[in-house]
């Protein structure tokens, strides 16, 4: 992991909130990628896709740390910091299959 980053003590084991972007999923929108909230747990979409909901959870949480999720891509991102992280093996696995949108 990072040593740029003064928040890896907040990245906890989670459990998705939703098998896609929860705020897409209850309006109809689309995603592009996931991104899964390593505090919480709340899956929202990228900052490549319309709503920008996992920046949105961050600007209104100030929870740190995401996680490229849709599948678990290995890295991480410190919002604060504005670094990315090594999450290795470290991971959150998806609960069910994810819906493709683009």
């Amino acid at each position: 992991m990072s040593d740029s980053c003064a928040h890896l003590s907040s990245i906890s084991e989670v459990t998705p909130s939703a098998r896609g972007c929860e705020e897409c999923l209850k309006t109809g929108s689309r995603w592009v990628h996931l991104r899964i909230c390593r505090t919480c747990g709340h899956v929202g979409c990228c900052d490549q896709s319309p709503g920008r909901h996992a920046t949105k959870h961050f600007h209104s949480t100030r929870h740190p740390i995401i996680e490229g999720y849709d599948p678990p891509e290995g890295w991480g991102w410190c919002y604060v910091d504005e670094a990315y992280l090594d999450l290795g093996e470290n991971t959150t696995p998806q609960v069910g299959p994810i819906p493709r949108y683009v």
